[in-house]
């Protein structure tokens, strides 16, 4: 028999919290989002309640208005690195741009983490949707849409043919006969594509995982049908069930399509969740964070999301629907955030003060104020329901937003049998039930063989 199907759980790191105005409030720690023991704690935190992986978004602009927000400024992978070694088990997901990085220098970044850790890296896959990157590499522009996804596909297959490029058993260490790899087994890969020329072979080995996991965060028509091809494991943003189911079953299908095991696809929405002991106090947490939100900044940060600019309305007046005539749905939408936050003003007709709040607690992601049991059982409606595989839990304020979810929920679904109590593996690839990739060059030789 099967075992039973287990939820992923990751926490995604924002540096004082996930809503806007979380250093503002005297249970966030913004003064140490510059300290690598800060981060080392949150990792450990994590890995006591045996979760999955944490998650860093990243982006090579300042897109923070820093008048209103703390702004996250440590490099990931080199921040997960010095988590590493403060864990041993918890997986280690950064983010990192095909537009703005070459594939040869951010194989390696992953691949040392893959070693560093023992086995615990994986890739965010973004092309960078904010033209403010440009300027800051020297380029004229920031590439449209389709042009940074159609250098994200050869990028990608660049990146895993380098990771591939030493076969496992590459190296020998025959000291007896001065042998130390052997060449044969180490290939050049000569990618040649429109956008990326890349020779090979790679200078460092394949990785204990054969390669890092390959995440994706696009929900986009082009980031669908990519993450269909290639992502391992998926964040996305859903207020609803329903359209979480569809987004979910959109994917699997897409990912059925080129071939591949959907149930090898992880579909991960982010939960932003406010717990205390009542459902008042958890509501009252949430209101007392939204007292602390600055308009301008939501304003701001509303743009910079869904690229509509709402300023021409009172704070205090309803938000016309007509302000978001266009959006699309959930099943074919070219801009997936615009469509999330349409579909709240259509659902909900709020003042364009209280959508600033609903947006407030995490960029669009869902926001859930309950008791422990209640943030549980929504976890396990979506998860039993087709519309996850499991979630990336984006705490509103660091620390102790996160410890709170550990000490109360997680042990929660631990009874229910949805988590596990302890790691069964050592890699973020056992973590999620994933297969250890083997490399193309094997299987080349073996059917050259």
């Amino acid at each position: 028999m099967s075992a039973p199907r287990q939820l992923s759980l990751n926490a995604f790191i924002y540096p004082s919290g996930h809503h806007e105005a979380a250093w503002r409030h005297p249970d966030s720690r913004p003064d140490r989002i510059y300290d690598v023991t800060y981060y080392q704690e949150i990792g450990r935190t994590a890995e006591a309640a045996k979760l999955d992986a944490v998650f860093f978004a990243d982006g090579p602009a300042l897109r923070t208005d820093v008048r209103h927000n703390a702004a996250p400024g440590l490099e990931p992978i080199t921040l997960l690195t010095a988590i590493a070694s403060a864990t041993t088990h918890l997986g280690l997901i950064a983010t990192a741009s095909t537009t703005y990085y070459e594939p040869y220098n951010l194989a390696r970044l992953f691949s040392s983490l893959d070693h560093i850790s023992g086995g615990r890296a994986g890739w965010n896959i973004v092309t960078t949707g904010t033209d403010l990157a440009a300027a800051n590499f020297g380029l004229d522009r920031h590439p449209d849409h389709a042009e940074r996804y159609a250098r994200a596909r050869e990028f990608v297959d660049a990146v895993v043919a380098l990771w591939d490029s030493w076969e496992d058993d590459a190296i020998l260490l025959d000291r007896e006969a001065g042998v130390y790899a052997d060449p044969d087994r180490i290939h050049p890969i000569d990618f040649v594509g429109e956008h990326l020329r890349v020779r090979g072979p790679f200078n460092s080995a394949r990785t204990p995982q054969g390669h890092p996991v390959l995440v994706q965060a696009g929900a986009s028509n082009e980031g669908r049908a990519f993450a269909g091809k290639y992502a391992e494991a998926i964040f996305t943003a859903h207020q609803r069930l329903s359209d979480a189911q569809a987004f979910y079953a959109d994917i699997k299908g897409k990912a059925a399509e080129f071939g591949r095991d959907a149930s090898a696809v992880k579909i991960l929405p982010g939960i932003s969740p406010f717990i205390a002991d009542t459902e008042e106090a958890a509501l009252k947490l949430e209101r007392e964070f939204n007292e602390l939100t600055v308009p301008e900044y939501g304003l701001k940060q509303l743009e910079s999301i869904t690229g509509t600019s709402l300023r021409s309305f009172a704070l205090d007046e309803p938000v016309p629907v007509e302000a978001f005539a266009g959006a699309g749905d959930v099943t074919d939408n070219a801009r997936s955030r615009l469509q999330v936050v349409a579909g709240i003003v259509e659902r909900e007709r709020p003042t364009l003060r209280g959508l600033l709040h609903r947006l407030a607690g995490a960029r669009g992601h869902r926001v859930f104020a309950g008791t422990p049991e209640q943030v549980a059982d929504t976890i396990e409606e979506w998860f039993t329901q087709g519309a996850a595989d499991g979630f990336n839990v984006m705490p509103p304020y660091y620390p102790g937003g996160l410890e709170v979810f550990a000490e109360t929920v997680v042990p929660i679904l631990q009874e229910r049998g949805l988590f596990r109590t302890e790691y069964t593996g050592t890699t973020l690839r056992d973590h999620f039930g994933l297969a250890r990739p083997e490399s193309r060059f094997a299987r080349s030789a073996a059917l050259a063989g």
